[in-house]
């Protein structure tokens, strides 16, 4: 099953982001078996990350939870808000995000 967790970041937290990055990426690599896409949303300039969105696919919310449990974001307290939400594939088009 896919599950889409989107974060937004409390304000004024780029400098918690910038310290725990590594973290953060360390655990993304870790979960490689189970990620589907991942990255930070910006604002609309793009000059600024303001959350983050990623997809997972597991068995059920509590495993996407895991995992959103797991990043050294959730833990330091960047975000304000976390959705867990499950879907669908409907669309798989890869090749759109060539060059984004």
């Amino acid at each position: 099953m896919l599950w889409a967790i989107s974060c937004v970041d409390k304000p004024n937290t780029a400098a918690i982001r910038d310290k725990h990055l590594e973290a953060h990426r360390a655990h993304l690599t870790a979960s490689k078996g189970i990620l589907v896409l991942a990255g930070a949303t910006q604002n609309d300039e793009g000059t600024a990350a303001i959350g983050s969105m990623f997809v997972v696919n597991v068995n059920s919310r509590a495993e996407a939870k895991k995992f959103s449990d797991g990043d050294a974001f959730t833990q330091n307290g960047v975000f304000a808000s976390i959705t867990i939400t499950r879907m669908r594939k409907g669309q798989w088009n890869p090749e759109a995000c060539e060059g984004a």
